[in-house]
C-alpha cells in the first residue's frame, strides 16, 4: 500500500523491448538504496515489481496490458517519472490509501500558474466511468499523487497544486494531451458495493413476489 507521497523524481534510463513485455529502467539516486530485488515500488502511481537493481537505477517488467492500460504508452528515455516506495506498517500516514492499481487514464487539458501567485491550477479530463468517484474535497490519485479534487464539472476535474508538489513531481513536465494514471479513492468503490449489495437484498420485484406466492 501507498499513500501518495512522492519520494523521488526519477528518470527513465532505457525502455527494452522483448517480445510483447517491455523492461523499463529508471535513475533513481535515493530510493534505489533502500530496494531489493522482488520489492513493490510505485512508479507514477502503478505498482511494479523492482527485477534488477543497481547503484544508481532499478528495473521493472511490464506486461502489455500495463503498457496499453496506464500513461506508460507515453514513456521514452529521460521522461520523468514519480517514485515511492510503500508505506511501513509503522509510518506516519500522509496522504490517502493508494494501492498503485491504475482505474482509468485521464488526459492533461493544462497546467498553469495561477496568475499573480504561486500556486498551480491542474485540469484534466477523466474516463465518464470513474467520475461517481469523484468528489470536490475527495482525494483523487494522478500519476501516483495524493491530490484533492478542488471542482469536478462532468468528466472535468480541476487541482490545486502548491510549488512544493509542482517541484517534486512529474506534473510541470506534462502538456495538454498527455494521459496520466488515475486511481479513485479504493473506499468509494468499497461503499459503492456494499450498498449495491444491501439494494439488492431489499429489493422488491414482481419476480421476488410470484416466487412467495403473491
Amino acid at each position: 500500500m501507498f499513500t501518495g507521497i512522492i519520494e523521488e523524481l526519477g528518470h527513465v534510463a532505457s525502455i527494452e523491448i522483448k517480445g510483447q513485455q517491455r523492461r523499463v529502467t529508471i535513475s533513481s539516486s535515493k530510493l534505489v538504496r533502500e530496494l531489493k530485488q522482488g520489492d513493490s515500488i510505485s512508479v507514477s502511481g502503478v505498482c511494479l515489481t523492482a527485477v534488477d537493481i543497481s547503484s544508481a537505477s532499478f528495473s521493472c517488467d511490464l506486461a502489455q496490458e500495463t503498457w496499453l492500460r496506464t500513461s506508460f504508452s507515453r514513456l521514452k528515455p529521460n521522461a520523468h517519472v514519480n517514485l515511492e516506495l510503500p508505506m511501513r506498517a509503522n509510518g506516519r500516514f500522509d496522504g490517502h490509501v493508494v494501492q498503485g492499481h491504475v482505474d482509468g487514464v485521464g488526459k492533461v487539458n493544462s497546467f498553469e500558474r495561477i496568475p499573480g501567485g504561486n500556486d498551480y491550477v491542474l485540469q484534466i479530463n477523466v474516463p465518464s466511468e470513474l467520475t461517481r468517484y469523484i468528489v470536490a474535497k475527495g482525494s483523487l490519485a494522478i500519476e501516483g499523487i495524493s491530490l484533492t479534487v478542488a471542482a469536478i464539472d462532468g468528466t472535468n476535474v480541476r487541482v490545486a497544486i502548491i510549488p512544493h508538489t509542482a517541484e517534486a513531481t512529474n506534473l510541470r513536465s506534462l502538456t495538454p494531451g498527455d494521459p496520466m494514471n488515475l486511481e479513485v479513492d479504493v473506499i468509494a468503490k468499497y461503499v459503492e458495493k456494499m450498498i449495491g449489495a444491501e439494494k439488492a437484498k431489499s429489493s422488491i420485484t414482481l419476480e421476488k413476489l410470484v416466487r412467495a406466492g403473491f
